[in-house]
């Protein structure tokens, strides 16, 4: 069962307004490697999470397992640090670039992406 996030955030109004959640109030957040281009992670921000994000340079999540945020890296050394975020056209999806350091993937992994690749028929 999740819960939702803080209603109240200090994030910009003007990026607040801009935003389109989910009915639960969240923005699915793709953390990519910044120099490389390799796609890490996805998470979910509501607008206190993209504040912290913006504000301390260190990617900030909301857990819907946990219905906390987290901070990724604070307890695995893993840490995102935060080179730029943009809203894809619909404003319904954030792209973080980041400087990866360590595992991005919570099983160890650098990404999230490379252990599960399905077939495509050519």
């Amino acid at each position: 069962m999740t819960s939702t996030p803080r209603t109240s955030s200090d994030l910009d109004p003007a990026i607040a307004a801009r935003l389109k959640r989910s009915a639960d109030g969240l923005v699915p957040a793709i953390a990519q490697q910044y120099d490389t281009g390799e796609v890490l992670m996805l998470g979910w921000m509501d607008d206190e999470a993209l504040h912290r994000t913006l504000t301390t340079g260190r990617c900030t999540y909301w857990s819907r397992s946990r219905n906390e945020y987290w901070v990724k890296g604070d307890t695995s050394g893993h840490v995102q640090h935060v080179r730029s975020v943009a809203l894809d056209c619909d404003a319904d999806t954030l792209l973080v670039k980041v400087d990866q350091v360590g595992a991005a993937c919570h099983t160890g992994a650098r990404t999230c992406f490379d252990a599960d690749v399905l077939p495509v028929s050519q």
